[in-house]
């Protein structure tokens, strides 16, 4: 299998993939690489029905030069806990963010999420995400904001009063309940429009249509998330932090 960054005419092979409506593993097959290499190359470039090659080409270039001009020099990854591969950990945590993105969740959200979700803690300090992410603390705070509006993290503080962001279990449990919630609203809303437009009219028609619709889904969600969460989720004690890994990681007084 074949390594190194993407050529110019396997990009023009992804994109006549795509084109010609194949998945993303039929494309990887055909070009001897990983699934995940052609998922992050697509969803980092447009998405699937924008996805140019040249645009793409340029624009990876761009980014390599970018972070060759940001690289320190003598800088070194981080040591990885576990023994795990830098290189690998880096690339799947491209793979992960950008299939966020791909889910219609913001390009900068997706970063500190995707960060979040791959730390053994789950648990990380605005500081923290700031260092890892290389961007401003103005940044991070309103891509925490979001997360937190979505039900995607929780704040809590440690025994130096800061102000930790964090992902566990229960927060994927919180985000289907969110959206649950949202989608009654629009249920709500669109009942409304029933009795403003009149209920013999075709506008109020499609509106009671749409209604039932999300009311028979956003119960569907919320009736699944609750028995997943009875059947699946487990409390822990705090994971144990193997040696190596920064102090600033761990989540002091976890229950």
């Amino acid at each position: 299998m074949p390594g190194g960054r993407l050529t110019q005419q396997e990009r023009q092979q992804i994109a006549l993939g795509l084109a010609d409506g194949l998945a993303y593993a039929e494309i990887a097959r055909r070009l001897d690489r990983p699934t995940s290499t052609i998922t992050r190359e697509v969803m980092r470039n447009g998405g699937p029905t924008a996805y140019r090659a040249d645009l793409a080409h340029r624009a990876t270039e761009r980014r390599a030069h970018r972070r060759r001009q940001a690289a320190p020099q003598g800088a070194e990854a981080p040591a990885q806990a576990y023994g795990r591969d830098a290189e690998a950990v880096r690339e799947y945590e491209e793979t992960f963010t950008t299939v966020l993105m791909g889910s219609g969740m913001p390009t900068m959200m997706s970063r500190v999420m995707a960060c979040l979700t791959l730390t053994d803690t789950g648990s990380l300090t605005a500081s923290d995400l700031v260092q890892r992410l290389q961007v401003s603390p103005a940044s991070i705070s309103k891509a925490i904001k979001f997360l937190e509006s979505q039900g995607f993290v929780r704040r809590e503080r440690d025994e130096r009063r800061r102000e930790r962001y964090v992902v566990d279990d229960d927060i994927w449990y919180q985000s289907m309940i969110a959206s649950a919630r949202s989608t009654a609203q629009i249920v709500e809303i669109a009942r409304q429009g029933v009795g403003v437009l009149g209920p013999d009219t075709p506008a109020a028609a499609r509106l009671e249509n749409v209604a039932r619709f999300l009311d028979f889904v956003s119960e569907s969600i919320a009736r699944a998330a609750e028995q997943a969460r009875e059947i699946l989720h487990t409390k822990t004690g705090p994971t144990s932090v193997p040696a190596g890994t920064a102090r600033d990681e761990r989540i002091p007084g976890q229950a």
